[in-house]
């Protein structure tokens, strides 16, 4: 692992996915429909990026903010990416860029990660 290496996904939500969602949650509003991803399930692709990818299995989220710049819509595909930015190997832990977009280029979130890898 190495500054500037990253990972990408791309996933698509539904209603479908959002009254997945909504039967998971226990918040005010949550079963509400809408025409736009839940900021959590964005969050999300982060998530699945960091423990899947890069850097992989046995990853722990220490911290994350994400700044939210515009809604995702529904049927829609997202790319989120997360890039190393940083890596301090003493303690294990790495600094990463993280990002979603729409296919046009629209940003919907952007933000960092702090991680401890099992190998940095």
């Amino acid at each position: 692992m190495k500054p500037g290496e990253h990972a990408e996904t791309r996933r698509l939500f539904t209603r479908a996915d959002l009254a997945a969602f909504a039967a998971l949650t226990d918040g005010e509003g949550a079963t509400q429909p809408g025409d736009s991803v839940p900021e959590p399930l964005i969050g999300a692709l982060f998530s699945y990026l960091l423990g899947v990818e890069l850097p992989g299995s046995g990853t722990n989220y220490l911290k994350q903010s994400l700044h939210f710049h515009a809604q995702a819509p529904l049927d829609t595909w997202l790319s989120a990416r997360v890039e190393v930015t940083r890596i301090r190997p003493e303690k294990r832990l790495v600094d990463l860029a993280t990002t979603c977009q729409l296919p046009d280029g629209t940003l919907i979130c952007e933000g960092r990660a702090l991680v401890l890898a099992p190998e940095a």
